[in-house]
């Protein structure tokens, strides 16, 4: 798993009449903290938007459960629990103020697309040989094959044998 963390602080200006930090600013804090995440990796957006590669959101999901507000230190930790299989990379968050109260979780589903077609592509070589190393081998096999370490004892009895 890959795991940042990117500290952010509330400005005035995207806080809402009621001193909560507005809804619609998370969305811009997710990606600060994922843009800084690849950063920390090596990965520069701009070098993959020259590459021909962008990178939009296919999905985005927030659950706010306490307030952020004015002047607070947020720390967003930025979390890859999977390695980026075919164009497709899931980014989770977890923000938390300077006291460690968990105030909003939320992901993005973020699509990798050539910007010439607008169509998927797969994850850049570069992006996966940066991400590699901080996933066990276990967490790089694709979900469809078999078991890292299957044997024939792994096997489930079939239920006419039941248990002596």
């Amino acid at each position: 798993m890959y795991q940042a963390n990117v500290e952010i602080r509330v400005r005035y200006a995207e806080t809402d009449q009621m001193g909560y930090v507005y809804h619609g600013n998370y969305a811009a804090y997710f990606e600060v903290a994922r843009t800084e995440a690849f950063r920390q990796l090596g990965i520069r957006y701009r070098d993959l938007e020259e590459q021909g590669v962008g990178m939009p959101v296919g999905e985005l999901q927030t659950r706010f459960r306490r307030p952020a507000r004015y002047d607070d230190l947020l720390i967003i930790k930025v979390m890859l629990r999977e390695l980026a299989v075919g164009s497709r990379v899931n980014f989770e968050y977890e923000i938390t103020n300077e006291a460690g109260e968990l105030l909003t979780t939320g992901h993005t589903l973020m699509v990798f697309v050539s910007t010439a077609t607008g169509r998927p592509v797969p994850v850049p070589e570069s992006v996966r040989n940066k991400l590699a190393p901080y996933f066990t081998p276990d967490e790089t096999e694709s979900p469809l094959g078999p078991p890292a370490r299957a044997t024939p004892a792994d096997a489930p009895a079939p239920a006419a044998f039941g248990k002596q």
